[in-house]
């Protein structure tokens, strides 16, 4: 005989698992919680890349501006060439390094801030053909050192008497003995003043002391000429990135 229930229907099983459309809804739903998940670490990974390249341009930056500094303080006036010298692109300067004098060329072309150092030298001679080439560049020649990208513009302002005034405008001019052209061995040394050692009588093949140089006529007055002086400071106004830079910058105590 068969045993029924008291409620007079078969006993049945209940069927686990689940179903088709619940499985397909917890696919879609991890889904987007991944892509969720991934947009999340994707901008937090964005945002160290720019934090980080936010560092190291404002590093960069300060070792550069540590460098202007330094340039413009050690600035040093040979009476030779420029101690300083804006055409609205460049600011070419002299400064004084261990070796001698060095030309040193800063630039922003091409959206580049650009700085370009020559050799120290110690004659005036050599110097002045040094600056004639300083004077060429181009902005690709061996010796170029890219400083910092997205520099658009700059301007530099000289100060004197308390007052700013462009770098580009006259200032102090003043009257200054033309010194002699140099000889062949490169001229006098940087500093040394206006009458080169290599001027003055040397012994002969022979061994006495060859001729004086003739007596220049006591009316001739001598040559001169109109020279800058130096400024008290230099103000750099630099776009970099859209965003405008003002350095101000004491000359040290060499150019004076």
């Amino acid at each position: 005989m068969r045993r029924r229930h008291g409620s007079g229907t078969p006993a049945r099983r209940i069927a686990a698992g689940f179903t088709l459309v619940e499985v397909l809804v917890a696919l879609l739903m991890m889904a987007l919680l991944t892509a969720l998940a991934w947009r999340a670490l994707d901008g937090v990974l964005r945002a160290r890349d720019d934090a980080q390249v936010s560092v190291d341009r404002a590093s960069r930056l300060a070792t550069v501006l540590v460098q202007w500094e330094q340039d413009l303080q050690a600035v040093v006036d040979t009476e030779s060439v420029p101690p300083l010298a804006f055409d609205g692109q460049t600011l070419r300067l002299t400064r004084r390094s261990d070796n001698g004098v060095a030309i040193v060329a800063w630039s922003v072309r091409s959206g580049r801030w650009t700085r370009w150092t020559a050799p120290a030298l110690a004659r005036s001679g050599d110097l002045q053909e040094a600056w004639m080439r300083c004077l060429m560049l181009q902005g690709a020649e061996p010796g170029h050192l890219t400083l910092l990208e997205g520099a658009s513009e700059w301007q530099l302002y000289y100060a004197r008497g308390g007052n700013w005034a462009n770098a580009q405008s006259t200032g102090n001019l003043v009257l200054s003995p033309v010194a002699p052209p140099p000889p062949a061995s490169g001229g006098a040394p940087v500093g040394a003043g206006n009458a080169p050692e290599a001027m003055k009588s040397a012994p002969s093949e022979a061994g006495t002391p060859s001729a004086p140089p003739p007596a220049a006529s006591a009316a001739a007055p001598p040559a001169v000429q109109l020279r800058d002086t130096l400024p008290d400071g230099v103000r750099m106004v630099i776009t970099l990135d859209g965003k405008t830079l003002t350095r101000d910058i004491a000359l040290g105590p060499a150019g004076s």
